[in-house]
């Protein structure tokens, strides 16, 4: 019997055979930690991996089904602790493989795990199916000595199943919710990784992006969030929706924090062929300076990315003379001259990735899930549409469904077009004429109200250039509207996350803008 999403119980939080709860006098404080605070505490005897892996895991008990309801993550992994006990058994022998030895990691739940936990996309359709092995960015969280602490919530099928959705909704895990106001959006659909990240469930925690997925939630939640090159970070093992645009990356509450998990993430995977020309293994903190923006040449993207939101075209201007100030040239405005005009043919390629993308995922989980088709899903939630569809429907998946091969012509059409109008004539022809090391704009404007009517309303944003293009984007806190986080989005060149997050790092530096979350009922007036 499927149990709906009010009232599925939260994965036991305590470890399996084999470990047990440490006792220690004074749990660790792990609210608003940085990689490095943990890193340092455990260097010095102070914390072990286990205290905090459990001060974790107490956390989320205490908020994410209690306390504020932030319904952020869908399961605990019942093999954290005896995970974590391990690597401080290494440390102990002077084994330390790196900035993330024994460090608590949350993963967004499409992507897969080879252990005791469901990868479901926030779906009953694939609940109860395991995958038969790690996704290529848990292998390598693993081997960084990563704690895989549990799967985060999600935009069901990371929002690509209605157009009236509510972000952060799933029928595995509910409606979740921002720590900033509990009646605002996380939005999505990496809506979990993001509201555990500001709840301080773990330090970082991963997503995944096709446009917008990462840097939304991100800056709804006011955190760092990384959408890297297509081709950086490994996609296989990850339920998709669309191979031109796919990516996981890193969320984090700092810049530094996001660079040290992107270091970990990166890397060339044979299962991957968008990886072929990735780079090795690579330090990306090594870039970060305080005075990074000096002398760069910042553009800002006005056209359709601002004049939305009084409150983030205020806050840009902010921004702007801040950059300005740090020693970045702002050239302003320096406008994307294809902006908006890729949009449709986005919206089409996507449609023909996710049902062939979707259905080759399917393949590959072992022969107990329950559905292998496009056309399988959607007869199930039909079947099981009191537990599914309670809210919205599925109107994407069925036009998914329609759609013929890649081979199709309308389909390379489509393709041709967002990397000729995103790319081409849109941001290579940009940074081109204007010079540019960056392009700036406001993420999207202040989280809206959680509508489970109506579905989210529609407003501007700027994920969709680098998006259709494949090139990477970090959004960083610009500010607060009525207590409500905003964004600032620095878009780059394909495989220039360095310098990103270089430019980004000297912002968050010169601002120091971000603040933690209050979980106040509703935004401040």
């Amino acid at each position: 019997m499927l149990v709906a999403a009010t009232t599925v119980p939260l994965t036991t939080l305590r470890a399996g055979t084999g470990a047990r709860r440490e006792d220690v006098s004074a749990p660790p404080d792990v609210e608003e930690k940085s990689l490095d605070d943990l890193r340092v505490a455990m260097q010095r005897g102070e914390y072990t991996s286990q205290a905090i892996t459990q001060r974790y895991l107490d956390r989320i008990e205490a908020m994410d089904r209690t306390g504020p309801m932030l319904r952020h993550v869908l399961e605990t992994n019942p093999d954290a602790l005896a995970i974590a006990a391990a690597l401080d058994v290494e440390r102990k022998a002077g084994k330390v493989r790196g900035p993330l030895h024994g460090i608590p990691v949350l993963v967004k739940d499409n992507i897969d795990t080879a252990d005791r936990m469901m990868t479901t996309a926030g779906s009953l359709a694939l609940a109860g199916s395991a995958a038969d092995r790690d996704a290529y960015v848990v292998e390598r969280l693993r081997t960084a000595g990563a704690v895989i602490l549990g799967k985060t919530n999600l935009s069901e099928w990371a929002n690509f199943r209605s157009s009236h959705s509510s972000s952060g909704w799933s029928a595995r895990g509910g409606q979740g919710r921002n720590p900033y106001a509990l009646d605002r959006t996380p939005s999505g659909s990496s809506s979990g990784s993001a509201g555990a990240v500001a709840a301080s469930y773990c330090a970082v925690a991963v997503g995944t992006e096709t446009d917008g997925s990462i840097t939304s939630p991100a800056a709804a939640c006011s955190l760092v969030g990384l959408k890297p090159t297509v081709g950086l970070v490994s996609r296989s093992g990850i339920i998709p929706i669309a191979h031109s645009q796919d990516t996981a990356g890193p969320m984090a509450r700092t810049v530094r924090d996001a660079a040290i998990l992107l270091g970990a993430l990166a890397g060339r995977d044979p299962k991957d062929s968008a990886t072929r020309v990735a780079a090795g293994t690579i330090d990306y903190t090594r870039t970060l300076e305080a005075s990074g923006l000096r002398g760069a040449r910042i553009g800002v993207a006005r056209k359709k990315y601002t004049g939305y939101s009084i409150a983030a075209d205020a806050a840009l201007d902010t921004a702007l003379r801040a950059m300005k100030d740090a020693g970045a040239v702002i050239v302003d405005p320096a406008d994307i001259a294809t902006a908006g005009k890729f949009d449709d043919a986005e919206y089409e390629v996507l449609l023909y990735e996710f049902k062939a993308d979707l259905e080759s995922y399917f393949a590959t989980r072992h022969a107990g899930a329950r559905v292998r088709t496009l056309a399988d899903l959607i007869a199930f939630n039909t079947a099981h549409a009191r537990e599914e569809m309670p809210y919205f429907g599925q109107e994407i998946l069925q036009l998914a469904a329609k759609k013929g091969p890649l081979s199709d012509r309308a389909y390379r059409k489509a393709l041709a077009t967002c990397r000729t109008l995103a790319r081409t004539q849109g941001l290579d022809a940009t940074f081109t004429r204007y010079r540019l090391d960056a392009l700036v704009a406001p993420t999207q404007g202040p989280p809206a109200l959680i509508d489970l009517v109506n579905g989210d309303p529609s407003g501007g944003s700027s994920t969709s250039p680098c998006a259709v293009a494949g090139y990477p984007a970090i959004t960083v806190p610009m500010g607060y509207a009525s207590g409500l986080p905003l964004g600032m989005t620095f878009m780059g060149k394909p495989w220039s996350e360095a310098a990103l997050l270089r430019f980004a790092y000297a912002y968050e530096q010169t601002t120091k803008l971000r603040v933690r979350p209050r979980y106040l009922p509703t935004a401040i007036l």
